[in-house]
């Protein structure tokens, strides 16, 4: 039964096309992913591709290692050399840079307001100002607390932010991760892409029979009031998990084929958006949370998806469901500063979970049984719980339509 209602969905020729598109929209994701890198020649010529991404990869990987102070004194001189000999000609000397660029980054970061960067204050810097870069950080998040902007925060919140940042174990270890960066940049991308397509396919999986008036003979069946719905609640689960992880495997080939899996162990806080993140985590650990997140925000929404399906007998009100859950927040998200309600409403949507870079790096926090916590950590579990309780709720729904 499970094999016939697999089969009904892709024997549609629209069923087909709409995979074709996913594969073509995969392989464009794939090649903004590797293009995104640039290497500059010392002429100024610019370089992208997966020759510019060996050329920064063999630079950076001379600077691989503790990001002592020291180090961080090292590149300080080191930018301040370059600036030097190349006088009147900058494009120079962004080339000569690349390859501490990413520690650069930090560096400026470290010295640059919060919520703020500055590309130049490196060279304004002396070797002295490296013993700054750890305590800064820490520093930055004080300050910023103790300002009007920080207002929408209890005092428990802020003590909780406080007590992250100063968790972070330092110095910390640097390695090229440009793999990793890169799957978290494009991820959402692939996961919007992957919530509409597969939509698409599991919307009629319930309503099927009422649309072609055959639910009569459907529910008349021996069977049909029981296994044959379980058929078409594990088909759709299977449709979905299946292309999912194919998709998500494939991308995951592709990246790390290419860019490389180093720096796997290195904290995210080495990166340029995730210096400022209250998750202390590795690359790698953000990377299976991510995708995760994306299968259990995508799982939650084609199972929403077919509980209208069953509910209504509708294709047409299930197929709008991912517009609803997906773009309905990101317009309200424009209002969600100016009112902290609905900003916290918002932070524990399951669209959250298809955009784990923004939610890893931005402070969404809340008190569950007097403790206070990252939404992260409110999400992926309660998200999963959901999932799961949909199933029997979908089951016993479409299991008492009436026929009319």
């Amino acid at each position: 039964m499970v094999y016939y209602e697999i089969k009904k969905v892709f024997s549609k020729a629209s069923s087909k096309m709409a995979l074709a598109l996913l594969v073509m929209l995969l392989l464009m994701i794939s090649y903004f992913t590797l293009h995104d890198e640039e290497y500059v020649h010392s002429d100024g010529t610019v370089e992208t591709g997966i020759v510019a991404v060996g050329r920064l990869r063999e630079d950076r990987k001379k600077w691989s290692g503790e990001l002592s102070e020291q180090q961080f004194a090292k590149v300080i001189e080191e930018n301040a050399e370059i600036n030097k000999a190349a006088g009147n000609q900058p494009v120079s000397a962004l080339s000569q840079k690349q390859g501490f660029y990413d520690i650069s980054t930090i560096i400026n970061r470290a010295y640059t307001d919060f919520g703020k960067y500055d590309y130049t204050v490196i060279d304004s810097l002396i070797p002295a100002d490296a013993k700054n870069v750890y305590p800064n950080r820490v520093t930055q998040l004080e300050e910023w607390l103790d300002t009007h902007a920080a207002d929408g925060f209890s005092v428990q919140e802020k003590a909780y932010l406080m007590g992250q940042f100063k968790k972070l174990e330092t110095p910390l270890s640097y390695e090229w991760s440009e793999g990793w960066q890169q799957f978290q940049s494009y991820s959402i991308s692939l996961f919007t892409v992957m919530v509409f397509i597969l939509g698409f396919l599991v919307a009629g999986i319930f309503s099927g029979e009422s649309g072609l008036k055959a639910d009569s003979i459907f529910f008349s069946t021996y069977h049909g009031r029981r296994q044959a719905i379980l058929a078409k609640l594990v088909a759709g689960l299977l449709i979905g998990s299946g292309i999912y992880w194919v998709m998500v495997l494939l991308y995951s080939a592709i990246v790390f084929g290419f860019l490389g899996t180093d720096g796997a162990d290195c904290m995210i806080q080495t990166s340029i958006t995730g210096w400022m993140s209250s998750y202390n985590i590795t690359f790698l650990q953000q990377y299976l949370i991510t995708i995760a997140g994306g299968y259990i925000g995508i799982m939650f929404i084609l199972l929403l998806m077919m509980f209208v399906s069953a509910k209504t007998r509708s294709t047409k009100f299930a197929v709008i469901i991912p517009f609803i859950v997906v773009m309905i927040p990101s317009v309200l998200a424009g209002i969600a500063n100016s009112i902290p309600l609905v900003e916290k409403i918002l932070g524990l949507l399951p669209d959250q979970l298809l955009n784990m870079c923004q939610l890893i790096q931005y402070f969404s926090l809340y008190r569950i049984t007097g403790e206070i916590t990252g939404s992260l950590n409110l999400l992926l579990p309660m998200y999963g719980i959901l999932s799961l309780l949909l199933c029997p709720v979908i089951y016993q729904v479409y299991r008492r339509t009436e026929v009319k």
